[in-house]
């Protein structure tokens, strides 16, 4: 299976894509059961919220109601190769009604992480929600590559996850949400990318086991992607003659995550797959986003 990408961009689907714009409803109601609960405007923290499918979160949760905390290395400050900042991304938070914090920050940095979750309760008082949705998956054989860029993997797509649930779940009130991102890399070894494919069987694994030591206080869930989205970070790493038509839009992960975001906190420690969900008729039809 194709990695979970950083990215549909913050693009909106274009007028060719009828499945993704007539899919808006799946949005809507997601967000009302979250508005019908809440006395005031739920809180979500999404990380990798720079591009792709991080930014299209953030911008979808926004439009349900949402205010996101938008976090990403690339920022104004500090821009990176490929197009998009978490400036921006909050600007579409912004655009969508909502409050937006822009936070630039490293996953990998845990008193970084530390300090964010204590901003966030200090700004806002709350967070309803965390999406860890940052990863890397370096196209190398393990073998073949440095143990310093395993390492990084570890730590961008295991250790981060595991501090941010460190950080806020201990400060969350009890009916908090958590919604990690998996992969099809994650049971497909012969992909050729061994880190990320054991890191995202590792987050997994961490998605059951936190859910089971906070069960009935926070809903711990995981979305494996198993079906290609168009991201910038993903389109990246592949040849220039890849094709990429039948790779989707990142709006199908807003489908599940704002469906994950309305269950009650019972509902925990599962591991579902966008074509399990897209057969239930939580993620809508087959949408289009590949290159242009």
């Amino acid at each position: 299976m194709l990695p979970a990408g950083d990215t549909a961009g913050a693009k909106q689907l274009s007028t060719k894509n009828r499945s993704a714009s007539g899919g808006r409803a799946h949005l809507t109601a997601a967000g009302a059961l979250w508005s019908a609960r809440a006395m005031s405007s739920p809180v979500a923290v999404v990380t990798g919220a720079s591009r792709g499918i991080g930014k299209r979160l953030c911008i979808d949760l926004a439009a349900a109601g949402w205010d996101v905390v938008c976090v990403a290395r690339t920022s104004q400050a500090a821009p990176g190769k490929l197009p998009g900042t978490i400036e921006e991304t909050a600007a579409g938070v912004v655009r969508a009604g909502r409050r937006a914090m822009p936070v630039g920050l490293d996953v990998q940095n845990e008193a970084g992480v530390d300090a964010l979750a204590a901003r966030v309760f200090e700004e806002w008082g709350r967070c309803d929600l965390l999406v860890n949705n940052a990863a890397i998956a370096p196209p190398r054989p393990a073998l073949a590559d440095s143990v310093k860029r395993w390492r990084l993997a570890v730590d961008v797509n295991l250790n981060g996850p595991f501090y941010l649930m460190y950080h806020l779940c201990r400060r969350m009130a009890d009916g908090g949400r958590v919604i990690n991102v998996s992969s099809g890399a994650a049971v497909t070894p012969s992909f050729g990318r061994p880190s990320y494919t054991a890191t995202k069987l590792a987050l997994e694994g961490l998605t059951q086991a936190l859910a089971h030591e906070l069960a009935g206080r926070v809903a711990v869930n995981c979305i494996r992607i198993d079906m290609p989205i168009w991201t910038e970070g993903f389109d990246a790493t592949l040849p220039e003659d890849f094709d990429t038509s039948l790779f989707e839009d990142a709006v199908i992960m807003s489908d599940a995550v704002l469906w994950l975001a309305g269950q009650g906190v019972d509902y925990t420690g599962h591991v579902l797959t966008l074509g399990e969900l897209r057969a239930r008729g939580i993620v809508r039809p087959q949408t289009t986003a590949g290159r242009a």
